[in-house]
This record gives structure tokens, sequence and C-alpha cells, in this order.
């Protein structure tokens, strides 16, 4: 894949939202992409999953065929928010997608929400998973200063606005894409290409949910 000019053979799963290129990333504040995240991320939700919690899932993830493409997947099904509560669920998905038959290095990004009910974690200054420093979606190139190529969902680091039924909800909007909760972004020659909002969707609901599960990660933490 060539992301902002750089070719990478794989990323690093993170628990958090995100997927990293280069090395992983153990950060769980989400303190914005705007600033250095220190390495390129890719984030459909980034904030302070925690999946230890007594009926949370696991964070899955593998190869398959989208489309006609290959791709690679990440599922982050009704996981719980730190410190291991569960009373409050998120399910979201990543979807890279192999666009080589368009030029080499291209690839595909694909965002999809089902169920977003928390947005913080207990160490992110929130409540019950609300509030305090809120989840944030879209992708940088981790680099600083005016170097910082970055993209943020609306409504990413403002109270409530993600969540079903905010102002700005991932389940109930959709980019470059038909179906609710669905956003689409096409990376060509190593540039994102930002799309424009599509008409109002006809249908709604996560693509491939369940498509791979073959590994799966559980958070560790070392905390004070």
């Amino acid at each position: 894949m060539n992301f902002f000019g750089q070719n990478f053979n794989g990323v690093y799963v993170n628990n958090n939202g995100n997927v990293t290129f280069g090395q992983s990333l153990g950060e769980y504040p989400p303190n914005g992409l705007a600033g250095s995240v220190g390495m390129p991320i890719i984030a459909p939700f980034f904030a302070d999953v925690d999946t230890r919690g007594a009926g949370s899932g696991l964070v899955t993830y593998g190869n398959t065929i989208y489309n006609g493409q290959t791709a690679f997947v990440v599922d982050w099904i009704s996981v719980g928010y730190y410190n291991e509560h569960t009373d409050k669920t998120n399910s979201f998905q990543l979807i890279l997608i192999n666009r080589s038959d368009t030029g080499a290095g291209n690839f595909d990004i694909e965002f999809n929400y089902d169920r977003i009910q928390w947005e913080t974690g207990d160490a992110s200054g929130g409540s019950d998973g609300l509030g305090g420093t809120s989840a944030v979606a879209g992708y940088s190139n981790g680099q600083a200063g005016s170097n910082d190529v970055y993209y943020q969902l609306a409504g990413s680091l403002v109270n409530g606005a993600l969540l079903d039924g905010g102002p700005d909800s991932l389940t109930g909007h959709s980019l470059n894409s038909t179906v609710l909760g669905r956003y689409d972004f096409e990376v060509r020659n190593g540039d994102v290409i930002v799309p424009t909002t599509t008409p109002e969707p006809m249908s709604m609901g996560l693509l491939g949910l369940g498509l791979v599960g073959c590994w799966a990660v559980r958070k560790r933490f070392t905390r004070s």
C-alpha cells in the first residue's frame, strides 16, 4: 500500500479503534489527528476500547475477498470501554481494499458503523462512556506541524456528536456511499481523495460483519 508516499506491506491492528503503519500505537486518549500522531494512522473510531469486561467482544481481523478484490478487514464488534465497562458497547469495522487494478499501491478505505453507544473511557475524562475527550474518526500521515496531512469526520472530539442519535451520528450518515453508516475513501498514488457527501442513503448495516474472525486480540494494560 502506498500511503502518503510511503509503501507498506502490512498494518498494526491496535485495540483502540485504529490501525497504524510502521509500528503499533498504545495511546488511548483520542487527542485528535491534527497534531503529530508520530506514525501514519487510519482510525474508524479512535477511543479507549476495553475488551476485558464480561460480555465485550474481541477485536478480530483477517483477509477476505470483497467485491472481487482482496481486502483486509478489522472488526470491533460489541466492544466495551475503559475500565472494563460493557453497559454500552460499540460495533464498527475497517476494510482496506486492494485496488492495484487502478495502479500500483492503490487501495480503498471503508469505515462501517452499526452501533455507537459510548464515546470515551474513564481515563479520558468521561463518565459512563460519555463526555471528556470524545472519539475521533479519520486518518493522518502522522507528521508534525505544516507537514501533517489529516482528515477527521465531522463530530470528532465533540461530546455526543458521533453517538447514535447525535448531530453527526456515525450510524446516521454516510460518505461517498448509499449505505447509512458507511464512509468510503480512495487512496490513489499515495494521496487520499476526500469524497463529498452522498444523497440520502436507502439502507443500513455493516458489510461483511463476521466475514473474518480468524485472529482475535485482547487489550493488555500497564497503568498506574
